[in-house]
C-alpha cells in the first residue's frame, strides 16, 4: 500500500518510471489526468488500525492520496479526482459525498474540489442511477458502465434463480439485451442530468509480436467503440495505451470538435427494469471449452493478483478482478444448478494445473480458486479470500 501512495506522488510529479530488464518506461510529456481508485466499501486495511480496529480500505485510501496529493495537484492546474468503484446504492454515495465535504473543510479546500466518477457496475445502482448522481451533486464528474463487474453482479445477486444462468463467459458480449438496456439506460440518465457517460473497457489487447492476434484485437476495439459512440456515451476506457488511437478515432468520426454529446438526450430509450432483468434472452450454451477457460482464467489470473499484479494479460485479454469473479461465480452457478458436474471441473482444474509451473503460487490459486468456485456457500468476493491468504504468505 506504501508503494502505491509512493507512486501516486511520483505520477503527479512526472517522475515515476519502471524498469524490467532492458526496457524503462517513463511518462511522456503529455501525461492523462490522473484518477484513483479507492478500494470498496467492503475491504478492510488490514496494515493499520485505529482503536483495535482496522480502518476501511477505501478511507485509507482517499485519506492518504487526499492529505499528500491535494495542494499540489491544486498547483498544477488540476485536482483530487476519484472513481469510486463497487457501489449498490445512493446511501454509499451520499456516504462518500458527507467524507467528501468532511475532508475538504478540514483541509480548508473549497468544497467541489473533489471530483468523483461512479462506477455503475452493480445491479443494484443501476436501478439508482438518477439518485446517485443527486447525492453527489457538486462533486460528479459523471457515471462509468463498469462492464465486467456489472456481469459478476448479475450472477451474484441472482445465482439461485435459474433464469438468470448465463452461457460462456465470451458469449456475453455488450450487444446482449440486458447489457444493452444497461449502457443505453445510463447514458440517457447522465444526459438528462448534464453529467457525462463514460462507456467501458474493451478486453482485447494487442501483441506486437502477433500481427495476426493484435488486428483482431483492433477490429474487435474498433467496433465496441463504435457502437459506445454512436450510443451517446462522452468518452471510454482501453486496456492497453495501444488502444487509444482506435477509441478516440471511433469517437472523433462522432464527436468531431465536441468535447462530449450531452446535448444528446436519448430519449428514444426506453429501458424498464424487465429490460435491464432480462438475462434470460442472453444467447448461447454452457460448453467445456467455456469451463476450461473460466478454471483457467481464475486460477492464474489469482496468482498474478498474489504476486502484486492487478490487471493480467491473459490468452490476448486484459484480465482483471472483475473478469476473474466472473469466470469463478460462473462456475459456482453453473454447480449450482446442475449445467456441469463437480466431477468435470475437478479434472479440468487437475488438467490446468499440470499445464502451469509446479510453483507454491499457482497451488495457492488453485486453493483460492477452490475455495471461491466450489464451495457450497457463494463468497461475495474472490479478493477476501485472495487477501487472507496474501496476509498468511506476509505473516
Amino acid at each position: 500500500m506504501a508503494r502505491g501512495a509512493d507512486s501516486r506522488g511520483d505520477a503527479i510529479e512526472r517522475t515515476i518510471s519502471l524498469e524490467q530488464g532492458e526496457k524503462r518506461y517513463s511518462l511522456n510529456e503529455e501525461v492523462a489526468v490522473l484518477l484513483v481508485r479507492p478500494r470498496g466499501w467492503h475491504l478492510q486495511e488490514r496494515h493499520v488500525e485505529v482503536d483495535g480496529k482496522h480502518v476501511s480500505a477505501g478511507l485509507f485510501d482517499f485519506g492518504v492520496y487526499l492529505h499528500r496529493n491535494a495542494e499540489r495537484l491544486r498547483e498544477r492546474g488540476s485536482g483530487p479526482y476519484f472513481y469510486l468503484p463497487k457501489l449498490e446504492n445512493h446511501l454509499e454515495v451520499r456516504l462518500w459525498n458527507d467524507v467528501f465535504c468532511f475532508a475538504q473543510d478540514r483541509l480548508g479546500i473549497p468544497r467541489g474540489t473533489i471530483k468523483a466518477t461512479v462506477l455503475i457496475e452493480t445491479i443494484l445502482a443501476a436501478f439508482e442511477m438518477e439518485e446517485i448522481l443527486y447525492e453527489l451533486r457538486e462533486h460528479s464528474a459523471g457515471l462509468n458502465a463498469g462492464r465486467w463487474d456489472y456481469i459478476f453482479s448479475v450472477i451474484k445477486k441472482f445465482r439461485g434463480r435459474p433464469e438468470f444462468v448465463l452461457p460462456d463467459r465470451v458469449q456475453v458480449t455488450m450487444t446482449v439485451p440486458f447489457m444493452r438496456a444497461y449502457t443505453e439506460l445510463l447514458v440517457r440518465t447522465c444526459h438528462k442530468r448534464g453529467a457525462h457517460a463514460i462507456g467501458g473497457m474493451a478486453a482485447f489487447i494487442p501483441n506486437r509480436r502477433d500481427p495476426e492476434v493484435t488486428e483482431f484485437a483492433l477490429a474487435r476495439v474498433r467496433d465496441d467503440k463504435a457502437r459506445e459512440s454512436a450510443d451517446g456515451f462522452d468518452g471510454t476506457w482501453v486496456a492497453h495505451p495501444d488502444l487509444v488511437p482506435v477509441a478516440m478515432a471511433e469517437f472523433d468520426a462522432v464527436l468531431g470538435d465536441r468535447p462530449h454529446q450531452l446535448e444528446r438526450l436519448r430519449e428514444d430509450v426506453t429501458s424498464r427494469a424487465a429490460d435491464l432483468l432480462n438475462v434470460a434472452a442472453t444467447p448461447g450454451e454452457i460448453t467445456e471449452t467455456g469451463v476450461r477457460a473460466n478454471v483457467s482464467v481464475g486460477i492464474r489470473y489469482i496468482a498474478a493478483w498474489l504476486q502484486g499484479v492487478g490487471a493480467a494479460a491473459i490468452d490476448n485479454l486484459m484480465e482483471d478482478a472483475a473478469t476473474a469473479e466472473i469466470s469463478r461465480s460462473q462456475i459456482w452457478q453453473w454447480l449450482y444448478h446442475g449445467r456441469v458436474e463437480r466431477a468435470d471441473v475437478e479434472r479440468i482444474i487437475g488438467e490446468v494445473m499440470a499445464e502451469l509451473p509446479d510453483e507454491r503460487v499457482y497451488r495457492e490459486a488453485r486453493e483460492v480458486f477452490e475455495k471461491v468456485a466450489l464451495h457450497e456457500v457463494f463468497v461475495d468476493f474472490l479478493t477476501l479470500t485472495a487477501y487472507a491468504q496474501l496476509i498468511r504468505d506476509e505473516g
